[in-house]
């Protein structure tokens, strides 16, 4: 049986270095078995990969794209600051971000992405509660975010 880890790095995503914060916060805070994980946007390799407004700079199926990358960023933020994503017990929310045009209403489909990327990584346990939100800008001029809230196990 695969680990998260393993289950991650074969969807594309290795673990590499966490993604470091841009302005003062910390990237995750551990209270008790509850751990809250910044916004992450789309980088690799501390490069942004997607950039603009859905739909009319970037499709709906490459913001789906977009928001994966955020997802795995937040797990690699989680596995930097608890050891191991098994450790992870479950997702309890996800919330995603989406550089939307002002007529755009399908942030929903966009955060799919990332809702996807967490199914696969954790199973059903990857699945938690959720909010998908039109943003008129989002930072670096990204095209999503997404912060997540997680529950670790119990030792």
């Amino acid at each position: 049986m695969s680990t998260p880890e393993e289950r991650l790095e074969a969807l594309g995503y290795p673990l590499g270095p966490k993604p470091e914060p841009a302005a003062i916060y910390k990237t995750v805070v551990v209270m008790g078995r509850t751990v809250y994980v910044s916004g992450a946007v789309p980088t690799d390799g501390g490069e942004l990969q997607y950039e603009g407004k859905v739909p009319s700079d970037i499709s709906v199926e490459e913001a789906q794209k977009a928001a994966a990358l955020c997802a795995a960023n937040n797990l690699r933020m989680a596995h930097h600051a608890v050891g191991s994503l098994d450790r992870i017990a479950r997702v309890i929310r996800l919330t995603g971000y989406v550089n939307s045009d002002l007529d755009f209403t399908e942030q929903h489909v966009v955060i799919n992405g990332a809702s996807k990327l967490l199914r696969d990584v954790f199973g059903d346990a990857g699945v938690g509660a959720r909010s998908a939100v039109g943003m008129a800008q989002l930072p670096l001029g990204s095209t999503t975010e997404t912060e997540l809230i997680l529950e670790l196990k119990e030792s």
